[in-house]
């Protein structure tokens, strides 16, 4: 697991020195760090040079531009500082000199191919779903590379499909993630049960076009005693299929791996958003390490709920909440980092964190 991330000089982020947990909650106003701070992750993870000391700046999984692009408006030392604290291990640290027009980041100084093998290995098990999802489709990608032998959805989660019907009866959800009441412990009939919290009754179907390389999934709803009919995706809106990577990524949780999502409440309603919540809290307690960016209070007060109910230990949850310091000379972002008690209570509350409900309810009173 990753205990520290300390960022120097990239993007809005002057320095940021944070200790991270299984679960780390990113909040805050747009425009405020948040991506920027995922992004150094995703640099690590996209870049297969870093036993050369280089860094890719443009890649499968972000696209920073230049050198200019990623170096802090304002610093005054012209280098961008990553580094990474494994459990056990020195940090790994990467110091790159600013060069303004080149695509990637070479590092001064480096580790040994054996001590970056080390490090591969420890993160090899990575997956990020984006703010950007694959929506509803007539038909969806296929990848025997992707998803059979990577076992990973896609960043846009575009893999989803292929996915279920690869594993859906093929995996066991862990214990800790099962839902009850479901038809079994398979992935597909946990996948339902979760995905029922967030449209009452659904039911993914998959079936795949080997003439094609390709997946139609289609959904059916319960009825008393039977189903509905089957619908296209394109006809049931466009929640189901935008949550639908959110809720797979998470059941696939294990010891070790780590995973990202951007925004995972976006088209969900706010019932099923709390729901989100206490899912992210057992894919953490499950031993899998999250980073998941959120404007989401329900998110959020379905972790406080999970760990109020011991379905969390409340020493797991990180919240780190981003806004912006601005002098005569510079602004930057400033990171919060805010605890959850065995109450689910915060241990701090910044300005604009959780008081919008308060703001506009005063204006209606």
């Amino acid at each position: 697991m990753i205990n520290n991330i300390t960022i120097k000089n990239f993007k809005s982020l002057k320095k940021a020195d944070v200790n991270t947990n299984s679960l780390n909650l990113l909040m805050g106003l747009n425009g405020m760090g948040k991506s920027s701070f995922i992004q150094v992750l995703l640099l690590l993870m996209q870049s297969d040079k870093l036993a050369e000391r280089v860094i890719d700046l443009n890649g499968i999984l972000t696209q920073i531009g230049q050198g200019r692009d990623a170096l802090y408006q304002f610093a005054e030392e012209r280098e961008i500082v990553f580094e990474l604290t494994l459990d056990g291990q020195p940090a790994f640290s990467w110091r790159f000199p600013y060069q303004s027009d080149k695509e990637k980041l070479t590092a001064e100084a480096g580790y040994t191919k054996e001590q970056m093998r080390f490090f591969r290995e420890q993160t090899k098990r990575f997956q990020y779903i984006s703010a950007e999802r694959m929506g509803p489709r007539d038909i969806y990608e296929a990848s025997s590379t992707v998803v059979a032998d990577k076992k990973q959805l896609g960043l846009w989660g575009e893999y989803s499909a292929y996915y279920v019907d690869v594993f859906g009866l093929e995996d066991i959800v862990p214990e800790t993630l099962r839902k009850y009441p479901a038809f079994s412990d398979k992935l597909i009939h946990q996948l339902n049960a979760w995905m029922q919290e967030i449209s009452p009754g659904v039911s993914i179907n998959t079936k795949y076009v080997p003439e094609a390389n390709k997946v139609i999934l289609d959904y059916q709803f319960d009825l008393i005693a039977r189903k509905t009919n089957s619908f296209r995706p394109k006809n049931t809106g466009f929640g189901i299929s935008y949550v639908l990577p959110v809720v797979l990524a998470l059941l696939t949780a294990e010891k070790g791996k780590i995973i990202v999502i951007e925004n995972p409440e976006s088209h969900i309603h706010p019932r099923g958003q709390a729901e989100l919540g206490k899912l992210i809290a057992l894919a953490a307690q499950a031993g899998a390490q999250l980073f998941i960016e959120t404007h989401s209070d329900h998110i959020l007060n379905g972790i406080r709920v999970a760990a109020k109910e011991g379905i969390i230990d409340k020493s797991k949850v990180n919240v780190l909440y981003f806004d912006k310091q601005t002098t005569d000379t510079e602004q930057y972002s400033k990171i919060t980092q805010i605890k959850v008690d065995k109450n689910g209570a915060l241990s701090d509350y910044p300005k604009d964190f959780l008081d919008e409900w308060s703001n506009q309810l005063s204006k209606l009173i």
